[in-house]
């Protein structure tokens, strides 16, 4: 019997979440770079989710435009109700910088570097040049990839940064499989040809590679001296 879509791509993603998973651990190794790499990936991670609302709504909007799309009604629909579920996450993320004690409009005011335009930009070519659906690839890894529900306190115990710098990891941990579930659910439902289910896959596979990418550069970033954050 063939897979259903959503259970090929979590397939798909199972083959190499490994590399993203190895590129995760690297970075939270345990050694005395590891609150200056902390606070490297609040800031990048805060340029990558303060475009999840918008890629959102724009890929609704396109679906809009797509009246006699049978993938495009359910798709709005679905894009529409999670950019108000994801909305002011990225506010999260600057109020763990705080905690940490960067400056106000340290993470705000920082332009995303080319690795992270890579990562989300990809979205938006796709969105506007093939399918609004691409986007349930990109969405899949970020929910799918949750952090460890132990993650935080661990990090907090070997940082020695304050206990409220690891809320927005506390909140995912919790939420992100319920999330990921409806994704699953949502992508069986839609009537999605061969092309949109490849696209997707496509969009999944290089999601993964540009996060695992990312990682790694917050793992070999030179060390952050604490008193550049007194």
């Amino acid at each position: 019997m063939s897979l259903s879509a959503g259970a090929s791509l979590r397939f798909e993603l199972s083959l190499v979440q490994p590399v993203l998973r190895a590129a995760a651990a690297r970075m939270w190794r345990s050694d005395a770079g590891l609150p200056g790499r902390y606070r490297h990936y609040l800031r990048a991670m805060h340029q990558v989710i303060r475009a999840s609302v918008p890629l959102m709504e724009r890929a609704a909007a396109r679906c809009e435009a797509l009246p006699r799309d049978p993938v495009a009604p359910p798709l709005a629909r679905y894009l529409r109700a999670h950019a108000e579920q994801e909305r002011g996450h990225d506010d999260w993320l600057l109020t763990d910088a705080a905690a940490t004690g960067a400056a106000p409009g340290e993470l705000a005011g920082a332009a995303p570097p080319a690795h992270v335009a890579a990562l989300v930009g990809a979205q938006y070519y796709w969105i506007e040049h093939s399918h609004p659906v691409v986007l349930l690839g990109y969405i899949a890894v970020l929910e799918g990839n949750a952090p460890a529900p132990g993650l935080a306190g661990r990090l907090a115990s070997e940082t020695g940064l304050p206990q409220a710098a690891f809320e927005t990891l506390r909140l995912h941990a919790d939420l992100d499989d319920g999330h990921s579930a409806d994704l699953d659910r949502l992508i069986d439902r839609l009537p999605l040809d061969p092309a949109q289910r490849s696209l997707v896959a496509v969009s999944a596979l290089h999601t993964i590679a540009a996060l695992a990418e990312l990682f790694d550069r917050i793992a070999t970033a030179p060390h952050v001296s604490e008193s550049a954050h007194d």
